[in-house]
């Protein structure tokens, strides 16, 4: 495949109050989802995967040395490593069917911007975000971010019925996946500790294990937050 060609791009600019700007942009494989990244030929040793492994990734370090995540995320925590996350800055984020821009602080731009790597780089826990990577919405509230996680997760079970699975309509197993979730986030967030001389990319993923813990709350509380939308009288209104 032709990276330049036929990937599907996502680019983040930050733009500082000094002038200057950092520049990402991440391609995706138009028919995996899964990020296109050349590897670099020596990544730092934090993104070996025995180095603070999680403790439920099944991976082998003998098949895979370094932690996919971890060495896509190599060159944003090393651009980030002198930011705080409160420093001020405007946010670009410019795909194929749109762009838009916010004035925001850092850690919320790579808020979004780690959700999407995390999301492709092929972790066999974070492969479930994969199809809301590719229709990614920048900062995202946490209220849309819960709904389109149902959403996307209640498409997948449309499609597992129509190849004969059967669906699982009360996402139990989505309840169960945020938990893993958490710990991946968990781990990553050690890998980045020792690198990081401040705290712009690790508020980030903390950020990203806070959104992980509201979502079970939320399933455990049947999702109340948003039902009221969906009531009838609220559809009968529209």
């Amino acid at each position: 495949m032709n990276q330049t060609e036929d990937a599907y791009p996502i680019e983040y600019e930050f733009m500082f109050e000094d002038g200057s700007s950092k520049s990402f942009t991440i391609r995706l494989d138009p028919e995996t989802i899964s990020i296109l990244h050349p590897r670099p030929e020596a990544p730092p040793p934090w993104t070996r995967l025995e180095n603070e492994q999680c403790p439920i990734c099944p991976l082998d370090s003998q098949e895979h040395p370094y932690c996919p995540i971890a060495v896509n995320i190599a060159e944003l925590v090393d651009a980030f490593k002198e930011s705080f996350s409160y420093d001020n800055c405007v946010v670009c984020c410019n795909t194929p069917e749109r762009s838009c821009s916010k004035e925001t602080s850092v850690q919320e731009g790579l808020f979004s911007l780690l959700g999407i790597i995390m999301a492709t780089s092929d972790c066999p826990v974070m492969g479930l975000f994969k199809p809301m990577a590719r229709f990614h919405l920048p900062f995202a509230t946490i209220q849309e971010s819960m709904v389109r996680t149902t959403a996307f997760y209640l498409l997948r079970q449309y499609f597992a019925y129509k190849r004969g699975t059967p669906p699982d309509l009360e996402m139990k197993e989505l309840d169960a996946h945020y938990g893993r979730v958490q710990k991946v986030n968990r781990g990553i967030l050690d890998r980045i500790g020792s690198v990081s001389a401040k705290d712009a990319d690790r508020n980030a993923i903390i950020i990203l294990n806070s959104l992980a813990q509201l979502f079970n709350v939320e399933f455990e509380d049947n999702l109340t937050s948003v039902e009221y939308l969906f009531t009838q009288d609220a559809m009968d209104r529209g």
